[in-house]
């Protein structure tokens, strides 16, 4: 063995003397410093998932849950139980001032006691629903509203009033136009070989079934635009199936009105000018689409 191998003096020149403390010194700062990268790591990444938590928690406090939904719902539906029913309340206790706009004059019978309250129900009902309505359409509106984009705001915005207007013009329409005429014309054709006794529950049956579909019928306009603007129909299909459409509008018509020809023209005239509106109104609509450039 040689006694003067490195590893084997005893007695060191101040150069390896040296050198051996330089390693001393890295054996010694080596630990520390993996050390505090470990520390440092898990302080780190805890720091990261505390962020990430916040932001998701922020997201949740951002969008509402579906109990917040559930609960706007149950106010909207509330406020609006609340309003129908003050308003039947108030209709139902002055019956007397509205049975002579809704019977016209017209002699009718009851045939039982309890026909009279149905008869009383039955006005109440109606036009409590026909006066709250827009209090309806405004809660309904408060509900849908948030969760609604930009462009399906707008157009709620700009069509709602319109779908309320024409709903009501139908109904005006059926209660002016439609009604008299068809119910004088089947009374006076009766008339001829009967005698003619119309109980209160059919005539207000009758008054429902000229004036709330016509309401409905109204709305052409608005249903031609909608499906416009989702892509389904055009001004060009509308023109081209006309024929057809006019046929649609003639059985529609029979359906929902009483059995008589007078009814059924009085509404089908109507109808087919609102079908040529339409038409007109969705030309309008693909030309603006058509003049808005596109990014």
């Amino acid at each position: 063995m040689d006694p003067y191998e490195h590893h084997n003096r005893e007695i060191l020149s101040p150069l390896d003397k040296k050198k051996a403390a330089n390693k001393e010194e890295k054996k010694q700062t080596e630990p520390s410093i993996k050390e505090k990268a470990s520390s440092s790591a898990p302080e780190h990444n805890t720091n990261r998932i505390s962020n990430d938590q916040t932001t998701n928690e922020n997201e949740q406090t951002d969008q509402p849950t579906v109990v917040d939904h559930l609960t706007d719902l149950r106010k909207q539906i509330i406020k609006s139980l609340v309003v129908f029913s003050s308003i039947f309340i108030g209709v139902f206790s002055t019956i007397n001032f509205w049975f002579p706009y809704v019977t016209k004059g017209h002699s009718l019978i009851i045939l039982g006691p309890l026909e009279v309250v149905k008869f009383y129900m039955s006005i109440s009902f109606v036009l409590a629903l026909g006066i709250s309505l827009p209090f309806l359409c405004h809660y309904i509106w408060q509900f849908v509203k948030p969760g609604l984009n930009e462009q399906e705001n707008k157009f709620m915005n700009i069509y709602s009033p319109m779908m309320f207007l024409l709903f009501t013009f139908g109904i005006g329409f059926g209660y002016f136009v439609i009604h008299p005429l068809s119910y004088n014309f089947l009374i006076s054709m009766g008339a001829k070989n009967f005698e003619v006794m119309v109980s209160a529950q059919e005539y207000m049956r009758f008054l429902m079934m000229t004036t709330m579909p016509v309401g409905l019928l109204f709305e052409l306009p608005i249903v031609a635009m909608f499906l416009s603007a989702v892509g389904i129909l055009t001004a060009h299909s509308m023109k081209k199936v006309r024929k057809w459409s006019y046929i649609i509008l003639a059985v529609v018509s029979a359906l929902i009105t009483p059995p008589d020809f007078i009814s059924q023209l009085l509404i089908l005239v109507p109808m087919a000018i609102l079908y040529e509106i339409s038409i007109y109104m969705v030309t309008f609509m693909e030309k603006r689409a058509a003049a808005v450039p596109h990014s």
